[in-house]
């Protein structure tokens, strides 16, 4: 269930077609885009709403909670553990160079951001089974944790 979120509105707007995209989020414009088709699947539309919702999460979080997630993450890759909690992180890291998580260069900055939302989608969307969820079940345990530690204790979350 999605926790409480605080902020300015935030517009949705349902497209008829998006192309080969599910979504598109404008943080400064606040609006989000679905395509038409998250609507036909059962669980499509919260899961990717969910997602999109959380970008805006990301952008108001500290840098040492950021770098705390990106801890996780560099755990995860340390240990060589495979998979993810969704397409839009799984391709971003199947693409990592050696360097990027060293380095934090844009495209592990992109890959952060885009793991932790589609966690966030995957703790808070309701969807318990889903193709894209390859992760397996002990890292998917690490991240649900960090998220209760981040989040459990607040009355709402800042978007």
């Amino acid at each position: 269930m999605l926790p409480a979120l605080d902020g300015k509105p935030i517009r949705v707007v349902v497209k008829q077609s998006l192309g080969s995209y599910h979504a598109s989020t404008s943080i400064p414009r606040r609006v989000i885009l679905l395509d038409a088709g998250v609507l036909a699947l059962r669980g499509e539309f919260e899961r990717i709403l969910t997602h999109e919702l959380f970008h805006f999460v990301w952008v108001r979080l500290s840098n040492p909670v950021r770098r705390d997630w990106e801890h996780v993450l560099g755990s995860e890759i340390r240990r060589r553990i495979r998979g993810e909690l969704g397409w839009s992180a799984e391709w971003r890291k199947k693409s990592l160079g050696v360097k990027s998580r060293r380095i934090r260069d844009p495209r592990w900055r992109r890959y952060a951001c885009e793991s932790f939302c589609d966690t966030a989608a995957w703790i808070f969307a309701g969807l318990r089974w889903h193709d894209e969820y390859t992760l397996p079940r002990g890292a998917r345990l690490i991240r649900r944790r960090w998220f209760a530690r981040h989040f459990a204790a607040a009355q709402s979350i800042r978007i």
